[in-house]
């Protein structure tokens, strides 16, 4: 919608039940960008197991909104959208760092893609908190989703034990 993408601050509105998808091709259609996370999901359904692809936040849309030029009541007036989640009269912005690290979680189409099969030995690139950036050994996985690595602090190797979520492939 804006040139300056920068200036795009991410909300997340709430859509009507079964109306994701026509809420989506309407934001779209005014020039909204627009990400809804999917994830491959398999549940019984009469006596089988079926998989299909369900919405990691059902009946929530994401939506870049350019807040300088305060379209988001627009997004409010969208067929298929309730409205913006807000607090008191204005809506509660998403921050981008989590948008932006939920995108890098999936391919193009949306879809969260497995987390990499990681082992000892491998190396890795913490994505997100105070290690950010940092090169890193894994040492050893925990059944807990917490994986222990070792990086170079100071000269010396540290072991530190950081969520699985926070690595990615070096």
């Amino acid at each position: 919608m804006t040139d300056n993408v920068e200036q795009d601050m991410w909300f997340l509105a709430q859509v009507k039940p079964n109306s994701a998808a026509i809420a989506r091709r309407n934001l779209n259609r005014q020039g909204f960008e627009t990400f809804m996370p999917v994830e491959t999901v398999t549940r019984p359904r009469n006596g089988r197991f079926v998989t299909a692809l369900q919405p990691m936040f059902p009946g929530y849309i994401f939506v870049a909104v350019d807040q300088a030029r305060g379209l988001w009541r627009k997004v409010n007036s969208t067929y298929g959208v309730t409205r913006l989640v807000s607090f008191g009269a204005e809506p509660a912005p998403v921050p981008r760092a989590f948008v932006q690290d939920l995108m890098a979680q999936c391919d193009d189409d949306g879809k969260l893609e497995p987390a990499p099969q990681l082992a000892p030995g491998d190396q890795v690139r913490v994505a997100t908190g105070p290690f950010a950036s940092m090169i890193a050994e894994i040492e050893s996985l925990a059944p807990d989703q917490r994986v222990w690595v070792l990086m170079d602090v100071m000269g010396s190797k540290t072991r530190v034990a950081v969520k699985k979520a926070q690595l990615r492939p070096a």
